[in-house]
């Protein structure tokens, strides 16, 4: 049913910057930029997935509703988007397991050149998402490729942190009705957490619960991404040279694997940049 993670739509204030940001954090230029009604975006194509950077564009309703979306919750990550072979199949089956989807729709792009770019998706309800925007997207009939990158590039996406105030209900969500295969569920004192990790195609979705919090019914929330590079130093040396501010290199919490942390201009996503062993 669902196959892996197609994007993942983050909303930014100041969509020139931030994409020159992700230029320099990537190592690459994006692979589209496009407008539709109400909102400018540039897309970075990775081999497992892809990152979509979305800004407002005009005075109208879809760019006023981005605008005061930023201004409630702040920049970062609006929504995943999750892609299916057969969008109508999976929304049967979803729909009796209990997640209600809006009617299809198709969003079309189209760039300065007049060339156009459509995506064929469903939105779920928020209710039927743990209160997060989450969308089925239509697989095109011709595979998505994207070079891997060498070196210092970023070659593709690691995991996104979803931050839960119920995991049980999180547990249902993604293992049950999704039907992601759930890798790991493990607590962790030290830590103060439970983590429960699900395989989406070439990625992780990562579901982290306060252990000192008892569950509630509150949304839950996107947190960070994490990013695979395959040289950490080269990466970090390189980003900081553009100014951008970077954590010096360090071990991380997976044996055998070496972090950084990117502190600014990544549109209000904390991002992690990660190399060794792949989730």
């Amino acid at each position: 049913m669902i196959t892996g993670i197609d994007h993942i739509a983050i909303q930014v204030r100041d969509l020139e910057q931030t994409v020159a940001n992700y230029t320099v954090v990537f190592g690459r230029e994006p692979d589209w930029r496009g407008h539709m009604p109400g909102a400018r975006h540039a897309w970075f194509q990775f081999a497992n997935m892809a990152l979509d950077v979305i800004g407002a564009d005009g005075d109208n309703e879809v760019a006023n509703g981005i605008r005061a979306d930023i201004e409630k919750h702040g920049e970062g990550i609006w929504g995943l988007g999750l892609a299916v072979r057969d969008l109508e199949s999976t929304r049967r089956t979803l729909e009796r397991r209990g997640v209600e989807l809006l009617p299809t729709h198709v969003t079309r792009s189209e760039n300065a050149q007049g060339a156009t770019r459509e995506w064929t998706l469903a939105m779920a309800r928020r209710k039927s998402a743990c209160g997060l925007a989450q969308f089925f997207v239509q697989m095109p009939d011709e595979p998505v490729t994207a070079s891997p990158g060498v070196g210092a590039v970023v070659t593709g996406l690691d995991h996104i942190v979803v931050n839960t105030a119920n995991p049980d209900r999180a547990m249902a969500h993604y293992g049950a009705k999704l039907g992601l295969d759930l890798r790991l569920d493990r607590s962790n004192e030290q830590w103060g957490s439970r983590l429960l990790f699900f395989r989406c195609g070439g990625a992780v979705i990562e579901v982290g619960a306060s252990l000192k919090a008892p569950q509630s019914s509150d949304p839950d929330r996107y947190g960070g991404l994490a990013w695979r590079v395959a040289e950490p130093e080269a990466a970090r040396a390189r980003i900081a040279a553009a100014g951008i501010d970077v954590s010096e290199v360090r071990k991380g919490r997976k044996p055998g694997t070496q972090v950084f942390t990117v502190r600014a201009g990544t549109g209000g996503v904390p991002t992690l940049m990660l190399a060794g062993n792949e989730a």
